[in-house]
C-alpha cells in the first residue's frame, strides 16, 4: 500500500468514474505526435507538461499488496502509456525494452532508476551502471542501446510514475542480478482505465 494517504487518491473535482479529459488530451496528442514521427521526438515534453500541469491520473491509480501495478491508459499500434503505482519497497526486476523509446515521467514521490550494463555473452551478472533519482515533473528515457534498468520508489517509499512505450510490447526479458540469468515474461495489466479484472 502507499506509504501516504496522498499518493494515488483522488484530488478534489476529480471524477472517479475515470472522467480524466487532461489525460485523454495527452493521449490524442500523443497520437498525433506519433503519426508523424514513430519515434515520437516530442514526447518527453508532453510527459513533462502533463506531469507538471495535471493530477486527473488519480482516477486511475491502483495499487497491490504484492507488487507494483501496471494499470493501461492507452494502446495504440504505435505506443502505449501506462499508470505504474510503486508501493514501498517495491521495485521491478532487471530488464530489457524490446529495442523501442521508452520514457518515464514521475507524477508523485520519487522514483529510482537504477541502470545496468548487459551481460557479457559468455555469462555473468549485469553491471550496475548508473542510479538516478527523479522528481515529480520530471523525465528519464532509456532504450535497449542505453542498457538494462530496474525502476523503484526512491528511499523505499511509495511513488507514482506515467511511462510510455513506442511501440507496445507484451514481452521482455529479466536478467537475474545474481547470475545474469535471462528469462523471457509476459507482461500484464493490472487494471485498464482504472477497471479492474472480472473475478
Amino acid at each position: 500500500m502507499p506509504s501516504s494517504e496522498r499518493l494515488g487518491s483522488p484530488s478534489a473535482g476529480a471524477d472517479p468514474a475515470g472522467d480524466c479529459p487532461a489525460l485523454d488530451r495527452l493521449v490524442d496528442t500523443l497520437k498525433t505526435e506519433f503519426a508523424a514521427n514513430p519515434c515520437g521526438p516530442g514526447a518527453q515534453k508532453l510527459l513533462e507538461r502533463y506531469a507538471a500541469e495535471h493530477d486527473d491520473w488519480r482516477a486511475f491509480a491502483r495499487w497491490s499488496e504484492e507488487r507494483y501495478t501496471r494499470n493501461l491508459i492507452a494502446r495504440t499500434d504505435a505506443f502505449e502509456l501506462l499508470l505504474l503505482c510503486w508501493g514501498a519497497g517495491q521495485e521491478s526486476p532487471i530488464h530489457n525494452h524490446e529495442d523501442q523509446n521508452c520514457w518515464m515521467g514521475v507524477l508523485d514521490g520519487e522514483i529510482e532508476e537504477v541502470r545496468f550494463a548487459f551481460p557479457p555473452s559468455d555469462g555473468g551478472a549485469p553491471v550496475e551502471l548508473s542510479s538516478q533519482i527523479c522528481r515529480p515533473g520530471e523525465v528519464a528515457f532509456i532504450r535497449d542501446e542505453l542498457g538494462l534498468h530496474l525502476v523503484r520508489g526512491a528511499h523505499g517509499r511509495a511513488g507514482v510514475s506515467l511511462h510510455l512505450y513506442a511501440a507496445p510490447y507484451d514481452a521482455c526479458n529479466v536478467y537475474c542480478p545474481e547470475t545474469g540469468r535471462v528469462d523471457r515474461v509476459a507482461l500484464a495489466y493490472h487494471s485498464v482505465r482504472g477497471e479492474l479484472p472480472a473475478g
